[in-house]
């Protein structure tokens, strides 16, 4: 019998590795480190939160105890104060702790009687080969209103925006609802602080002999506080009942462009238009690009209606999703994955493309 050849090098401190037929893709590798200094400005937001607190507890202590001497006026703001800001906590937690939507790999259903299918034919699939349906950073389908996030490197179901302050973390459909009860909560605190330490303010300057001295200097701080607060969050907080109201994300509203990815296949017959199928936002010339920004001022994919608008982003199922969304905002109703559109949308979307290839 023939001797089995030696080895020329041989590595027996390395263990053996099994050998797998199948091949299971490791979706945490492109993902970012998220380090200490990442929490810096969620740490920053805590602060802010927080720091308004010793003032106002001295103002309503002097205020109300000593000055005025009524005790139930103190409970009751004291209950309404850390009411709100229990709540507010509350929303910050979820939007903190829970995923925005995740996007998970879904195997195809394999059928013995078919035929395998090879990686020519998987990788020429329509959802593959339309710009915007498969991510090719997470090896995924992407579903409507998904996008990849490139700071959280991963895709996010009905991604809103990505939020540096609340902890590098994007907003999707499983804490947008929370977000916007942490803006309503934030809003609703400041402006009863403001008027609280105003109406007490305006008490010291009618009444300066019974008050004390240092009493006015931080109602006028937790005046200005409240004020500043309510106009950037409060402002932001109507940005988004807008948003809502018209069933459009932050980035489908900041970004035009992202109807070209609805338009229906373009009848192109000219061979001086060389436009893809959605078109790109780099072949457009300036007329086209004007047009698809008017467009996008009148045609809302999926705006359904104000009341059904509002019931997919704060509707809920059970009998305790009301207590969830006086709390703590919870999530969306559904997947998010399926979203219904409009009405007349798909006949506004193909008179946009024609349109853009009757356009020179």
């Amino acid at each position: 019998m023939r001797e089995r050849p030696t080895p020329l090098l041989t590595f027996p401190e390395l263990p053996a590795r099994a050998v797998t037929q199948e091949f299971t893709p490791n979706y945490d590798d492109g993902k970012p480190v998220r380090l200490w200094y990442h929490n810096v400005p969620l740490y920053g937001v805590i602060f802010l939160l927080l720091a308004p607190h010793p003032s106002l507890l001295f103002v309503l202590i002097q205020h109300y105890l000593i000055v005025l001497e009524n005790p139930l006026k103190f409970i009751v703001h004291l209950l309404v104060i850390y009411t709100l800001t229990f709540m507010m906590f509350s929303s910050l937690i979820v939007l903190v702790a829970r995923d925005p939507g995740p996007v998970t790999f879904e195997e195809p259903q394999s059928d013995n009687n078919a035929e395998e299918v090879g990686l020519t034919e998987a990788l020429m699939s329509p959802d593959f080969l339309t710009p915007g349906r498969f991510c090719r950073i997470c090896w995924t389908s992407k579903p409507d209103r998904t996008h990849h996030c490139s700071f959280c490197g991963r895709c996010v179901l009905k991604m809103d925006h990505h939020c540096p302050w609340l902890g590098n973390r994007c907003i999707g459909h499983r804490t947008y609802p929370a977000f916007l009860h942490l803006l309503l909560c934030i809003t609703l605190l400041a402006i009863y602080i403001a008027v609280l330490c105003a109406h007490a303010l305006y008490y010291a300057f009618n009444n300066p002999y019974t008050v004390d001295q240092f009493s006015p200097v931080h109602e006028i701080g937790l005046v200005f506080a409240g004020v500043t607060f309510t106009i950037v969050i409060g402002s932001f907080f109507a940005y988004h009942l807008y948003l809502v109201s018209t069933n459009q994300t932050t980035l489908e509203h900041i970004t035009p462009f992202l109807l070209l990815r609805y338009l229906p296949v373009l009848s192109n017959t000219d061979p001086n238009n060389h436009l893809s199928d959605p078109p790109l936002e780099h072949e457009l010339s300036y007329r086209q690009r004007r047009m698809i920004k008017e467009a996008h001022g009148y045609i809302r994919v999926y705006d359904v209606g104000l009341r059904k608008n509002w019931t997919q982003v704060l509707g809920w199922k059970g009998p305790y999703g009301l207590m969830t969304r006086i709390l703590c905002g919870g999530g969306s109703m559904g997947d998010g994955k399926y979203f219904p559109r409009g009405a007349n949308v798909e006949e506004r979307l193909a008179r946009l493309a024609q349109e853009l290839v009757q356009d020179k």
